[in-house]
């Protein structure tokens, strides 16, 4: 049996062919990185709009859509677990610049990064339910993902919010149905949206875990408790 042993810099010429390659074919299409998956002779590649696309070494054969991995568990879903990775480094780069804090009641247990529009009704429905998290030992970061964009009612009510002298009796209200007077000043609601889109935000709310998996939608407080272990 013969052994293949590939140098440093050889790895680094195939990931920065690959990269080259997919970037000549698609126009517009920024990798923002390329490395070895656990499947042999598959490359993993990352680029700015969020996908995850999965290559031969020479750049030429493509796949998209998540790798699955049959395991002793189960089927394990590799893709999502790197993408959870690099939310997870991409959130702590962010460093929470500018959220609005409901922290927990009494002991914190856990932490959950919600990217969050005023007007999303499911996003009201999980508000009503922040102090029941809050309870748990649950720390609601909110961060701003008005859904319409930059330039909309909904972004400046987002940002009058972000704004306000009370940002947590604001965005009560602004949830609750009620006006909140327009405001402006220098605020972090853009970088918020847009770090929402780099990490894969799609709808409202996203729940972003500590160890940066994502959960896509509403889930009732005591569900999403249970699932982080609380209850």
């Amino acid at each position: 049996m013969s052994l293949i042993w590939v140098s440093g810099a050889s790895a680094a010429d195939t990931e920065d062919r690959i990269a080259k390659r997919l970037m000549d074919a698609v126009p517009g299409l920024k990798v923002t990185s390329v490395r070895e998956s656990e499947a042999a002779g598959l490359y993993e590649v990352q680029s700015n709009n969020g996908d995850t696309i999965y290559t031969t070494a020479d750049g030429v054969y493509l796949l998209t859509g998540d790798l699955l991995k049959i395991t002793d568990n189960g089927i394990a879903n590799v893709s999502e677990a790197s993408r959870a990775g690099q939310r997870k480094e991409q959130m702590a780069a962010f460093a929470g610049k500018g959220v609005i804090t409901y922290p927990a009641k009494g002991e914190q247990k856990a932490v959950i990064d919600v990217f969050t529009d005023i007007d999303c009704p499911y996003c009201r429905k999980m508000h009503d339910e922040v102090p029941q998290l809050n309870d748990y030992g649950i720390t609601v970061n909110y961060y701003g993902f008005p859904r319409s964009g930059p330039g909309t009612p909904s972004f400046t009510k987002y940002v009058s919010v972000w704004c306000a002298e009370d940002q947590q009796e604001a965005m009560d209200a602004a949830k609750g149905g009620k006006s909140v007077a327009q405001k402006s000043c220098d605020n972090p609601v853009e970088e918020q949206y847009r770090l929402g889109g780099q990490i894969g935000v799609t709808g409202t709310p996203a729940i972003l875990l500590e160890d940066g998996k994502m959960v896509r939608g509403y889930v009732p407080a005591r569900n999403l408790a249970e699932g982080l272990g609380i209850l």
